[in-house]
């Protein structure tokens, strides 16, 4: 079985040397060199991997891979990048990516991180359940299935996408544009109230007194913070 790769790189010269040699080893190599278009084509297409590059046009590697991260929490990502600051490498591991390699890079290092990351996203992995619990709540990111104050109930798909974003970000304010910028893309844009409604949602699921939240708190005028 040919493995596909989604190669997501704007420098030609880099890209197409990448997917010359991933080609000789026989992978099918799919070519992008926008960030803003790396999550529509995902949506449509399969791929095994994931090679994205930080500084792309629009939308950085970064962004991508949260944004994946959202829909898929399988699939490999291997970042590439020009970067080699320790706080850039972090900030790659913290968004999702399951590996990392710092531009100039030797092309039999790079072939062999691939071959150890698809080696490692076997069908056992990928079947593994992905959840999370805080307090006495419970939510299932790959059923959308979860528990709340007031029994078992189903998330919607968007349900679910906000509210791994808040809990991968704990601690952390999100600001409004971010959640839409992550949740929904960036050809649709709902309105923000949209987004406190969902908020609102969550509350009434998770929350003892949902008047007074412990885990889905408000920053006026910024946006939203969840507290495990």
């Amino acid at each position: 079985m040919s493995y596909r790769i989604l190669l997501v790189e704007d420098e030609a010269s880099i890209r197409d040397l990448i997917k010359l040699n991933l080609e000789i080893e026989d992978y099918e190599v799919v070519c992008l060199d926008n960030g803003k278009e790396v999550v529509k084509y995902y949506n449509q297409e399969h791929f095994d991997l994931i090679l994205l590059d930080v500084m792309l046009p629009e939308v950085d590697g970064f962004q991508v891979c949260e944004q994946i991260r959202l829909i898929d929490m399988h699939i490999p990502i291997l970042m590439l990048t020009a970067k080699d600051a320790q706080s850039d490498k972090l900030t790659g591991l913290k968004k999702g990516a399951d590996d990392y390699l710092t531009k100039p890079f030797n092309l039999e290092e790079l072939l062999l991180r691939i071959e150890k990351l698809l080696r490692r996203s076997n069908p056992e992995e990928k079947e593994k359940i992905e959840s999370a619990s805080f307090g006495d709540n419970k939510v299932n990111f790959v059923t959308y299935e979860a528990t709340g104050t007031k029994g078992d109930f189903t998330l919607t798909k968007k349900e679910a996408m906000l509210l791994k974003l808040l809990m991968d970000r704990k601690n952390e304010v999100i600001s409004r544009q971010q959640i839409l910028q992550a949740v929904w893309g960036y050809d649709v844009y709902p309105s923000t109230r949209t987004i406190d409604n969902f908020i609102l949602s969550f509350r009434k699921y998770f929350e003892r007194d949902p008047k007074e939240p412990k885990h889905f708190l408000s920053v006026r005028g910024v946006g939203y913070k969840f507290i495990e």
